[in-house]
């Protein structure tokens, strides 16, 4: 690597070079040359040479792999952040192991006014069922506790923490014995995360942040909204992000709240979000028993929980129309997703078809789709914001899918190759903490779905995870190494580069490089996945990896 004196009149100019570089502009390239903050030329080895005299730096990559940074179009960063610093019982094998590491966590954190944790999933636990309230309230010697499962729309509370919210036992959710929901459940969680300092907010956004530039991801989308954070919450991310002394990821806002008219579509853009839309809910989740079903549970005998109805989608979707502003909705359940396709149509019918598909509105997680509301998300062009690592987590003939809707409707879930097929946009996520920021990780559960028909190849798994998450956001300049594009990449070290495709007779000949179509990782499930070396958002290095 070699350096020069800058002119500080003109932007400064970095070659990359002796690496792959995964560029449609050329599926051969080597080199890639950046001035400021956006990608200047890619292309092949042999012409590098006519560059190195007149750039500020030379990286040699050494073989290394640049990609695109990643977008996870769906993250709840102080959420995360907390998970990374404080309590996460994502690892606990049984109750026991979750009750010790509760009474631990309360040990070591005496001047915390309620203790936070995150990530419990009885599911998986031989008991069968989580905490009692009895047993926190012993844990943790009778101090405010607040527990999410892991899907974030239920959690296990105690006794002190009740007595912090009055009126709570008599909130739509509330159970005297077993994780509170709805009502009850934001209720509690507003209680507990008034009681985090902005200190705490700050060191856990800090940490969730560093952590999504240590995986090479160079944006996020941030889903906020009134009943999952706080506008302070929210505000103060979308500050620190901008910060120009803060190494983090570009990270765009939403704010789920619903709107009726251009003074409150303006109130949204004032808090700096982009679109009324993320975790606006329609419905909850399948783990907590509260996604919105048309038949009932295979494990329970209701339908779950429905937040909106079509009129309410409708008249949200045209105010945010009208506004220019993105709508977009939390939706889960078959019946949700119905619900959300109906009123968007509905929307459509009074500010016309074009405005709605113009506007990208977007649908998170959009799990339980039939072939009816996949046609229905293409003709509305909604964007479908979607977790794969939800599927690699509970899909499958014994996992919590089939559990709670029974191995035949559970099948139907994430069908990413219907949805391609029929045109509908893609933007991959994660829902961190609700599944770990892990962008590989993602590709390899979306290209190895475990029902076979939904799985989609991994260059279309790379697209939706890196230009997908752009065009969510109604940028189609971006998350793609082409000259003018910006400058948001990642440097991995990696294996050999193959062309993974869903037919077992083209990967025979994947490593052919007459195939003319850049290379990506092997996904295999058992290998290693890459590792991130350096990530670069607009031209600066975010995160670099420590030379060993």
């Amino acid at each position: 690597m070699s350096e020069r004196i800058p002119d500080p009149a003109r932007a400064r100019t970095v070659l990359l070079r002796g690496g792959e570089v995964h560029s449609p502009a050329d599926p051969f390239a080597t080199a890639m040359v950046v001035e400021g903050d956006r990608i200047a030329w890619v292309g092949e080895e042999g012409a590098a040479d006519s560059f190195a005299d007149g750039v500020d730096e030379v990286v040699r990559l050494e073989g290394a792999l640049v990609t695109p940074a990643f977008t996870d179009a769906h993250v709840h960063t102080t959420a995360t952040g907390l998970a990374l610093t404080g309590l996460d019982l994502a690892g606990a094998a049984t109750l026991s192991d979750a009750l010790a590491r509760i009474r631990a966590y309360a040990a070591a954190r005496p001047a915390d006014r309620v203790l936070l944790g995150h990530g419990w999933d009885s599911d998986d636990w031989p008991e069968g069922r989580p905490p009692s309230r009895t047993e926190l309230d012993a844990a943790t010697g009778g101090r405010p506790l607040y527990l999410t499962r892991v899907d974030v729309h239920s959690a296990v509370v105690t006794t002190a923490l009740l007595d912090l919210v009055p009126g709570v036992r008599e909130l739509s959710g509330f159970h005297a014995d077993a994780p509170l929901t709805e009502d009850a459940h934001h209720a509690v969680r507003a209680a507990a995360y008034a009681t985090v300092t902005p200190a705490q907010r700050a060191d856990a956004q800090a940490a969730a942040l560093a952590r999504a530039a240590s995986l090479g991801i160079g944006s996020i989308h941030e889903c906020a909204g009134p009943k999952i954070s706080s506008e302070d919450d929210f505000t103060a991310l979308l500050a620190m992000a901008a910060d120009s002394g803060v190494n983090s990821p570009r990270v765009v806002g939403y704010w789920a709240e619903l709107i009726a008219s251009a003074k409150e579509a303006e109130r949204i853009r004032e808090l700096g979000a982009i679109g009324a839309a993320g975790d606006l809910f329609v419905d909850g989740s399948l783990g907590s028993h509260t996604a919105h079903l048309h038949a009932p549970y295979a494990d329970a005998a209701h339908t779950g929980t429905a937040h909106l109805d079509a009129g309410a989608v409708a008249a949200h979707v045209a105010a945010c129309t009208e506004a220019g502003l993105q709508a977009g909705f939390h939706a889960i359940g078959d019946a949700a997703l119905t619900t959300v396709v109906d009123g968007v149509r509905a929307a459509a019918e009074r500010v016309g078809l074009d405005r709605i598909r113009a506007a990208r509105h977007r649908v998170e997680h959009a799990e339980m789709l039939t072939a009816t509301t996949v046609a229905g998300f293409a003709e509305l062009a909604l964007t479908a914001s979607v977790q794969p690592a939800f599927d690699a987590a509970w899909g499958g003939g014994e996992g919590m899918y089939a559990a709670r809707l029974g191995a035949d409707r559970a099948r139907t879930l994430n069908p990413y190759a219907a949805l391609l097929k029929a045109g509908v946009p893609l933007a991959l996520g994660s829902d961190s903490p609700v599944t770990p920021l892990d962008p590989w990780g993602t590709l390899r559960a979306a290209v190895f779905h475990r029902t076979r028909a939904h799985r989609i190849s991994a260059r279309a798994a790379f697209t939706a995870h890196t230009r997908g998450g752009w065009r969510a956001i109604g940028r189609d300049d971006a998350g793609v190494l082409v000259p003018g594009a910006p400058a948001d990449y990642a440097v991995w070290r990696t294996g050999e580069l193959i062309v993974q495709a869903l037919d077992e007779r083209v990967e025979r000949w994947s490593t052919d490089p007459r195939s003319g179509t850049p290379g990506l990782p092997d996904l295999t499930p058992g290998g290693d996945l890459p590792e991130c070396l350096t990530t670069v958002v607009g031209g600066r290095t975010v995160f670099a990896r420590p030379i060993e």
